[in-house]
């Protein structure tokens, strides 16, 4: 079902982590959430703040998986960078349609977003790699974190002052404003974007440990055993050197700060980790097929949920002698009716990801994977 070369448990963790994030962007209602499901208002971390850099990390492992061959032959690393380059763009320009679409007003689209950042950190990661050695990326990652944290701490703010890491004064939020404008960052915000231009650099660390970690796990002069031993340890390390980190440099997925790079990385590692031995190793593989169908597609199906949610919010059906968008009239018809709000909205979330489920199923078991 699955050509041989991937690796199963990256593909399962990969459907998780799509699955978990459509999961997240759609409740049925915004206003009842449980607690795990939202982001952490500022500092702090959710299960839901760990959902991104686990795609990120998943990103960086991926590359190690797909470009490792070919980077033996020093005549194939102009080809390689060329195509991650386009793969990069081409993500960045989803992002770009998911923020136009259906009106198109370039004079307020977002700029940056998921995908926009998924497209810069899969090209320059892969970049990277392709360039460098195994070390080199680890004293570039040391080098990103340390940068990042001197910015954020240590240079005054233009206009503001002193260095913080408040919500519209940090450093970040003023080069938001300054380069890409208050009318195109993040609308819920408008004056910085979570997904804004100095935050990125940090984010190429979460996908930089991603490619560390695939390098490890492919290395041939070390058994399965020890390299799952390891992947524990050094995750269970890292993360806790992300929350002692996180005392002076708070766990921020806003910001992506340097302590959040290493805690949600760390946690990645181990359940990558947790992954491979159950399944490449002990090889308990029945329960992965649903997972493997969300994460083969995972692109498609993130901006496809997308676009869906659009489209049915545009729609609009008669309730009551009222117009409402047609998610509206599914979710008031279906959902709240039998249930509490709270459970109301939970449900309804879980029956998209289940509605995808039943449109990638068959594609999975046709082996149809569409290649961004």
């Amino acid at each position: 079902m699955i050509p041989k070369q991937r690796l199963l448990s990256l593909d399962v963790f990969r459907g998780i982590t799509v699955a978990a994030m459509i999961l997240v962007n759609n409740p049925g209602n915004w206003g009842h959430i449980y607690p795990p499901l939202e982001h952490a208002d500022w500092n702090g971390c959710t299960p839901t703040d760990l959902v991104f850099p686990s795609f990120l990390f998943i990103v960086g492992v991926a590359i190690v998986f797909a470009m490792s061959s070919k980077k033996e032959d020093p005549s194939q690393h102009h080809q390689l960078i060329l195509r991650a380059l386009k793969r990069g763009a081409i993500l960045f320009l989803l992002g770009l349609f998911l923020a136009l679409f259906p009106s198109f007003d370039f004079s307020t689209v977002r700029v940056f977003g998921v995908l926009q950042r998924i497209g810069i950190v899969f090209f320059l990661s892969a970049f990277l790699f392709v360039k460098t050695n195994s070390k080199t990326q680890f004293y570039i990652l040391i080098f990103i974190l340390l940068l990042y944290w001197a910015l954020m701490t240590l240079v005054p703010v233009p206009g503001v002052g002193d260095p913080n890491l408040g919500k519209e004064t940090n450093l970040a939020a003023w080069i938001d404003r300054l380069i890409i404008t208050e009318q195109h960052t993040w609308k819920s915000a408008k004056t910085w974007d979570p997904e804004g231009v100095l935050s990125t650099l940090p984010a190429i660390g979460t996908g930089i440990l991603g490619m560390l970690t695939g390098t490890w796990i492919r290395r041939k002069d070390r058994t399965k055993s020890e390299k799952i031993a390891w992947l524990f340890v050094a995750g269970f390390a890292t993360a806790i050197l992300g929350q002692i980190w996180g005392l002076a440099f708070p766990i921020n997925k806003s910001l992506w700060t340097s302590s959040y790079v290493l805690y949600a990385g760390g946690l990645a590692m181990m359940m990558l980790g947790f992954l491979y031995w159950l399944i490449d190793v002990q090889g308990y593989k029945k329960w992965t097929p649903p997972f493997v169908a969300y994460g083969v597609n995972a692109i498609t199906v993130f901006f496809l949920s997308a676009i869906i949610v659009k489209i049915m919010w545009r729609i609009k059906v008669n309730m009551k002698g009222e117009e409402v968008g047609l998610q509206q009239w599914l979710y008031d018809s279906f959902f709240t009716p039998w249930l509490s709000d709270i459970n109301a909205s939970l449900a309804w979330a879980i029956a998209f990801v289940l509605f995808w489920l039943l449109i990638l199923w068959p594609m999975y078991r046709k082996n149809i994977i569409i290649k961004v």
